[in-house]
């Protein structure tokens, strides 16, 4: 399974995204997630206590492609190598890798930057699950760090600003080169929220995560909600969404 989770700031992505990775792994699967977005999150979700820092410079080289300067990963370093030697171990077995956080001048680490987009295409296919969490806007699943993705999730609240983020996506759905695009509606407090994410967006609404206490409080304590409320409705939805998912790839 090839995912990513896309969505206006603060619909809850990256609470989604880690907590399908997590029960993603829960079922076998051998889960790499990865987090492409400059703000902090997937590995509070992940429950990964860790730094911001990226690929490591050592991992690095400058090259030339296209007559253009640029990096990529070490010569005979592999992207399946990198990541299982530099991504950090979290819960449930799911390796986690970070795009690394901003940091000094404008491209202090684009070679970081370069390296994450090479391992995060390279990883091969058979074997590997992985679970992305993108930047919020409307490149990210078409031109971005979201290549990799078969499947982009968009998350949607209820709201007129989140619609909107919706529909902006929906509109790229028709490109060629797109992933199938599908939504998730988030916090929502009735069965005609879902309906309303569908209508205002015009994608399929896939699954459902009710409005629930216990993301919040996680939140607000800096720990991952499968970690803190095990047992909360919104886990429950989202383990209902990793079933949606495997049993659509399982259809022939």
């Amino acid at each position: 399974m090839r995912v990513a989770f896309v969505g206006k700031g603060g619909a809850g992505k990256s609470s989604i995204a880690g907590t399908f990775a997590r029960l993603l792994a829960r079922r076998g699967e051998r889960v790499l997630a990865i987090d492409s977005d400059p703000m902090p999150g997937l590995a509070f979700s992940l429950g990964v206590d860790r730094s911001d820092a990226g690929i490591p410079d050592v991992a690095i080289e400058e090259c030339v492609i296209d007559g253009r300067n640029t990096f990529r990963l070490r010569s005979g370093l592999s992207a399946e190598e990198a990541v299982l030697r530099y991504a950090d171990v979290g819960p449930d077995g799911v390796l986690l890798l970070q795009l690394g956080k901003a940091r000094g001048v404008r491209g202090e680490n684009a070679g970081s930057h370069q390296a994450f987009q090479h391992v995060v295409e390279g990883v091969p296919d058979h074997g590997w699950s992985i679970v992305g969490d993108l930047p919020a806007g409307t490149r990210q699943p078409f031109f971005g760090w979201g290549r990799f993705a078969r499947t982009v999730v968009v998350v949607v609240e209820p709201t007129p600003a989140s619609l909107l983020s919706g529909r902006r996506l929906a509109r790229l759905a028709g490109m060629p080169s797109a992933p199938r695009l599908v939504a998730v509606a988030s916090k929502t407090r009735g069965l005609g929220d879902a309906e309303l994410v569908r209508d205002g967006t015009g994608l399929p609404v896939i699954g459902t995560v009710p409005f629930d206490t216990s993301v919040s409080d996680g939140d607000r304590e800096g720990a991952a909600l499968l970690d803190q409320t095990p047992k909360a409705p919104a886990v429950a939805a989202i383990d209902e969404l990793v079933s949606t998912l495997i049993n659509e790839e399982e259809q022939p």
